[in-house]
């Protein structure tokens, strides 16, 4: 774990890293005891921030709220899977597209080279060295 991920867990769960993720606990613990400064500083930043967010009062979510979020989650859940296929299948056909018309403008600008490089040749060989005179 490195000072941005372990300020970036604190941000997320607090100036406790007993409320953190247990899989984190561990890493984050052997950080703040190799930079002792720095995870208090954190630590007590976030720790204030907790302080002040527990003195809010708490909101209540009304029945009807819950109920709502609730039925608009069966609903997502109910989307027939050929449209997350369809999604997918949507990106693989523009990466096709794209992959080949970048086969096909290497394989323009490769003839077009080959073209110029037999011209350039030709001419070379049609030069009458013998006709120029060395004194020029």
């Amino acid at each position: 774990m490195n000072k941005a991920q372990f300020e970036a867990l604190a941000e997320a769960y607090g100036g406790d890293i007993a409320r953190w993720p247990d899989a984190v606990r561990e890493d984050a613990a052997l950080l703040a005891g190799a930079h002792p400064e720095f995870a208090r500083a954190v630590l007590t930043r976030q720790g204030q921030l907790d302080e002040a967010l527990d003195t809010l009062p708490r909101a209540v979510a009304s029945r009807d709220l819950f109920e709502r979020i609730v039925a608009s989650a069966a609903a997502a859940r109910r989307r027939p899977r050929w449209l997350a296929w369809l999604a997918g299948a949507s990106v693989g056909t523009a990466l096709a597209g794209a992959a080949a018309a970048g086969l096909v403008m290497g394989v323009q600008l490769s003839q077009a080279s080959a073209v110029s490089a037999e011209a350039s040749a030709q001419a070379v060989a049609d030069l009458d060295v013998f006709g120029v005179s060395e004194e020029g």
